[in-house]
């Protein structure tokens, strides 16, 4: 049992019905979500401060739950909360490499840079975290992923080939979140033993 509040930090595209944080948030009692923005809003700061609000609403300690630009999200948002003391641990699963041209359909690297996004901020985290790693992300070069996740000082799993873990890559539900979340939650992040992906 999850003692911490879970938020839930959506990528650009907002809240996807069939997405594993949108059926997380569903069974997760108490979990909550960042309204989402609309996808054709890519204003970083807007976003950053949908987070801030989210947090202050909420009692106690918070455990972040971000996938793709929800991460580079809270990566821009750590650098200016008033709220680091109450963030229990971070999981960020995917983060995208908003620095090189992502594929078609997603937005343009002018697009990312005008609307407040780059540098992607390579501060160290204020709190714990995990990143979550694909092996043949279409959003981002494991190599590069893993360096981003040194630079925020976090721990790193590796989920192995699951895309962009998102429904266009067979996701749906994603059951090693939760147990991730309690790895973050009870302080359990260096366990050598890591859970069995489901797929």
């Amino acid at each position: 049992m999850t003692m911490s509040t879970v938020l839930i930090v959506p990528g650009l595209r907002d809240q996807v019905a069939d997405h594993w944080q949108t059926l997380l948030a569903e069974r997760m009692p108490g979990a909550r979500t960042v309204p989402p923005m609309g996808r054709e809003n890519l204003d970083c700061s807007r976003r950053v401060a949908a987070i801030e609000q989210a947090v202050a609403d909420i009692g106690g300690p918070v455990l972040l739950v971000a996938h793709s630009g929800g991460c580079i999200m809270l990566a821009h948002w750590a650098l200016t909360t008033a709220y680091a003391a109450r963030i229990k641990g971070a999981l960020l699963a995917c983060p995208p490499d908003f620095e090189r041209p992502m594929p078609e359909g997603y937005p343009t690297l002018s697009a990312i840079k005008s609307s407040g996004w780059l540098p992607v901020p390579r501060q160290r985290l204020p709190f714990p975290s995990l990143v979550a790693t694909s092996q043949n992300d279409p959003l981002g070069d494991l190599p590069r992923v893993i360096e981003l996740a040194q630079a925020w000082g976090s721990d790193t799993v590796d989920l192995g080939k699951v895309g962009h873990l998102n429904p266009a890559s067979g996701y749906g539900p994603w059951p090693m979140a939760s147990q991730l979340i309690e790895r973050l939650d009870t302080g359990r992040l260096s366990s050598r033993s890591e859970p069995t992906l489901h797929h």
